[in-house]
């Protein structure tokens, strides 16, 4: 029986975030554990859209239905194809990055959470808290923070 079932990495497109993707995927790929790589975002306020609108005339459509995070998850699944994951599935969260990732870790049933470490040692992060020291706390779940910067 592998040590993990399901693990759940969080990405925000960053190269630091890619970093702990891969390292996941790897753990996922030896565990043959399903990875489930999830982004979170907010959705741009009505202002914003349709000043996007205005912006974009007959384009708009391009973009209506569409977050950034779509594009962020679309890379890491690649990466993580190529660090060997066999079984993905990509989740877009609306909402903070230690709640998103803490909902995915329930939903899916996960047994380990990846996250990088970038914000963890900055004074900013020690003040008011960071996304890996945060999940690291509420996890629930055994938690992997990865060395990334």
């Amino acid at each position: 029986m592998p040590a993990y079932r399901t693990i759940v990495v969080g990405t925000d497109g960053s190269e630091t975030s890619f970093a702990a993707v891969d390292r996941a995927a790897a753990v996922a790929g030896d565990s043959h554990a399903e990875l489930v790589i999830v982004c979170a975002y907010t959705p741009p306020s009505r202002e914003d859209t349709v000043e996007a609108e205005d912006a974009l005339k007959d384009e708009a459509y391009l973009v209506v239905g569409w977050t950034p995070a779509e594009e962020t998850l679309r890379a890491a699944e690649e990466r993580a194809t190529a660090a060997g994951a066999r079984t993905i599935r990509t989740v877009a969260g609306d909402g903070p990055p230690v709640d998103v990732l803490r909902k995915a870790v329930r939903d899916s049933r996960a047994d380990l959470l990846v996250v990088g470490n970038r914000g963890l040692n900055t004074l900013s992060g020690r003040l008011l808290g960071s996304v890996p020291s945060d999940v690291a706390r509420r996890a629930g779940v055994d938690v992997l923070i990865v060395h990334t910067t």
